[in-house]
């Protein structure tokens, strides 16, 4: 009865906490939120100043007491507070839309093989932002649900999910992950592939910001249609402003360390595979999602070295985020899929 009660007074909140981004989903209004997981603190008086997308547009450009702080590093948290903050801000706005009597039930999408105290953080840090009831699911089954993958069949699905800050690489079957791994290298690490190049055969210092605009302008794996953009920054020998013109060609090599390496981590995975997995992967193919899955190119390259058919996932941004709604529609059916609830915890 008291359950029934919740359901009408309180709202579901769905939460891909993304390195780069973070969306919420909101149970009967779909993504209501994707903004920056970016946080700007007055460090004078310790108060917030913006939250989100207004928080980014300050990234390099901030006063000496104003910094613009990304909460999460790799997928897991790395500042407690400002990240407690960024989600009462989050679970606020939601609640906004739809406001309810009592405090919201949310489940949240976190890295592969995160560690117990790393979830007990997220956990924390949700509680403390406004939560009555919090669930938590590793990113790559949330995703594997959100693109409506045969998750809790016996047949195994492959899903390399290429967020901000990791790369999920995992083998679903029967409601499990058999197996996974979890790379550091993903889009900041691409980000920063770029600015590494740019200062190296350029000699031309530019921000992560501009590198990020480049690698989605013009960021590809594959030789295709020449593509360039100017960049400016500024010229390590003369301490001057100067611009360049930087090609396909040039993101590709400066990148291209870093994806041989996401090749070998999926290499590894498969290498370890059961083979009857194994032959349902070679079947249904390898899904890409994540923003990483929207770098040109990337399925092709994938499928001519692996000999596995490759796809990308419709809207592969908001795949997390989908998920941890379908699993807010029915919590006790995937009641097995989540990693953790209020009595798997370790305690504090």
């Amino acid at each position: 009865m008291l359950k029934k009660i919740y359901d009408l007074f309180s709202n579901d909140i769905g939460i891909d906490l993304g390195t780069a981004n973070t969306l919420v989903y909101l149970r009967g209004h779909g993504i209501v939120i994707n903004e920056p997981s970016v946080v700007a603190v007055n460090q004078k008086t310790g108060q917030i100043v913006a939250v989100g997308l207004p928080a980014r547009e300050m990234l390099g450009r901030t006063p000496a007491h104003i910094k613009a702080i990304r909460p999460l590093v790799d997928g897991v948290i790395s500042d407690f507070e400002v990240t407690e903050e960024m989600l009462s801000y989050l679970i606020n706005k939601t609640e906004k839309i739809s406001p309810k009597f009592f405090r919201p039930r949310v489940v949240i999408g976190v890295p592969s093989g995160v560690t117990n105290v790393e979830t007990r953080a997220v956990y924390d840090a949700a509680i403390s932002a406004g939560a009555r009831e919090v669930h938590i699911v590793e990113e790559p089954m949330a995703a594997a649900i959100g693109i409506r993958l045969p998750v809790k069949e016996p047949v195994g699905s492959m899903i390399i999910d290429i967020g901000g800050g990791t790369t999920d690489i995992a083998l679903i079957s029967l409601g499990g992950i058999v197996r996974s791994k979890n790379l550091r290298i993903a889009g900041d690490k691409l980000n920063s592939d770029i600015v590494t190049y740019v200062r190296d055969e350029f000699k031309l210092l530019i921000g992560e910001k501009t590198a990020e605009g480049v690698k989605i302008a013009i960021g590809s794996v594959i030789h295709g249609n020449t593509m360039e953009v100017v960049v400016r920054g500024r010229d390590l020998v003369t301490g001057l402003p100067r611009e360049v013109i930087v090609t396909d060609g040039d993101v590709r090599e400066a990148i291209s360390h870093s994806i041989n390496k996401l090749i070998d981590g999926i290499k590894e995975v498969l290498e370890t595979t059961p083979p009857e997995i194994l032959s349902d992967v070679m079947r249904g193919g390898i899904i890409i999602s994540g923003g990483g899955a929207l770098i040109q190119g990337l399925d092709i390259l994938l499928q001519n070295i692996l000999r596995i058919p490759v796809y990308i996932a419709d809207d592969p941004l908001s795949a997390v985020a989908r998920g941890t709604g379908i699993i807010l529609e029915d919590i006790v059916g995937f009641a097995e899929i989540l990693i953790s609830s209020q009595d798997e915890l370790p305690p504090k």
